[in-house]
């Protein structure tokens, strides 16, 4: 492994495979870059507050909500909102929430033509048609903003084109809404700043240690990370990273938070200083990690093969018109019984994101001493949901459905968010079956 940090540094895609990894290094400068754009920040969430917007609704998916919402968590960011669910009975719980007169909405997503994000851009603007209420956060060039611009939005912040969505919680994607929340994102990108340089670093390199330990565990068959609980759940955020960078090519690291790190198949890595601003470092540090990480799977950390599927899947039950009826296969009794030494357990969860999954978790926890892992649908699939299809066959997913509420129209669509999250919840298990993975569904009330 001689030289890898200089070769990250110098953008040396042979690295890792030798394919367009130098194109996605855009995150190696990101502190630096958005902290040049701190006063700007500083100054917009100014104007909106004066305007009497003193609450921020974030619409968006994946490395467009999670260290949002991480950094709500952290910080106590009451006035900001993620929404990152199709479930309508959420959906309207949000609703009930807030009030539209004082509210502004920031639609997220790199690429601004991510589904969810514009179901429930198109569903909101319904409610609130004053472009001054709106803000757009997508790379230039993209389909939300040329909707941003239609629709006369408050403003349309850029991401960097050079990284991905995972790798983006220090720029556009995190920094805006926390700004918005009144965060201090100078004090956040100033600790980044400080740990990218230290990640430059031969001796006492924080990310490449961890990057290594990550590496050296998998080669050892200790392919699943346990991350210490937080406040502020920083192990929602990292999963994703951690997840759709490694789990492709049948390997993968398992990120799994709050689980025990006791069990050969095992590593134990505990977030420093994620409980403040501090949180910015360590950011950086699990970014370089797992670059780090990749060089041993010799992986392209920065693509997500797999994740198309479960899309493909989901316009193809859409555009059959019809519901999708999600009927129980399997139990919970023939999924755990399949277990076997080094597994993994996820419970992908297509229900409101208020019904707690925890005693679910501990129960299967305690029937088969594996590691257990859980996510809400359809969030997950633009988390984990790579390292499910791409990783190895280690994985047992349990998929519980509820009856979805009463459905919530999506305007200038033939389907409503009720039918949609079904047809997630079906096109992904179906995808998970056609790769030979151990599936099965059960109701929520049957459990």
């Amino acid at each position: 492994m001689t030289g890898v940090v200089d070769r990250i540094w110098e953008r040396d895609p042979t690295v890792w495979t030798g394919a367009d990894e130098a194109k996605w290094l855009g995150w190696l400068d990101e502190p630096r870059r958005m902290r040049e754009r701190v006063a700007d920040l500083t100054a917009f969430a100014d104007e909106v507050a004066a305007h009497g917007l003193d609450t921020v609704v974030l619409l968006g998916m994946g490395g467009s909500s999670l260290a949002p919402e991480v950094l709500r968590r952290t910080f106590g960011a009451s006035s900001l909102h993620v929404l990152d669910t199709t479930h309508p009975t959420a959906i309207r719980g949000l609703e009930g929430r807030i009030d539209f007169d004082r509210t502004l909405f920031a639609s997220a997503s790199k690429s601004g033509s991510t589904l969810e994000t514009r179901s429930h851009t198109d569903y909101f603007w319904k409610k609130v048609r004053n472009g001054r209420q709106w803000i757009a956060i997508t790379d230039p060039g993209s389909q939300l903003e040329a909707l941003a611009n239609e629709r006369g939005f408050r403003r349309i912040f850029h991401g960097e084109p050079t990284i991905g969505g995972r790798y983006s919680a220090l720029s556009s994607f995190g920094m805006v809404p926390a700004a918005v929340a009144g965060i201090d994102v100078d004090a956040i990108l100033a600790a980044a700043e400080e740990m990218a340089d230290r990640c430059r670093r031969d001796d006492d390199n924080p990310g490449y240690e961890l990057g290594r330990a990550f590496g050296a565990g998998w080669t050892e068959g200790r392919d699943k990370i346990c991350i210490g609980d937080t406040p502020g759940g920083f192990g929602l955020w990292a999963e994703q990273l951690v997840a759709e960078s490694t789990g492709k090519q049948g390997k993968g690291l398992v990120p799994a938070p709050g689980e025990s790190p006791d069990g050969p198949d095992r590593q134990r890595v505990v977030p420093r200083d994620a409980d403040g601003p501090g949180l910015g470092g360590e950011f950086f540090r699990w970014e370089f990690a797992v670059a780090v990480a990749a060089t041993y799977l010799g992986i392209n950390p920065f693509d997500q093969p797999d994740v198309q599927a479960a899309k493909d899947k989901t316009n193809e039950v859409l555009a059959a018109g019809k519901e999708p009826q999600l009927e129980p296969e399997a139990s919970l009794d023939e999924l755990l019984s399949q277990a076997r030494e080094g597994d993994y357990v996820c419970v992908q969860a297509f229900v409101d994101p208020a019904v707690p999954l925890d005693p679910l978790v501990d129960r299967i926890r305690e029937r088969t001493s594996c590691v257990v892992t859980h996510g809400y649908g359809p969030r997950y699939l633009h988390s984990t949901g790579q390292l499910h299809k791409g990783g190895a066959n280690t994985g047992l997913f349990l998929q519980v459905v509820d009856g979805g509420g009463e459905e919530l129209a999506i305007p200038g669509k033939p389907f409503g968010f009720r039918r949609l999250i079904r047809a997630q919840a079906a096109g992904d298990f179906e995808s998970l079956k056609e790769r030979g993975r151990r599936v099965a569904r059960v109701r929520l009330e049957d459990l």
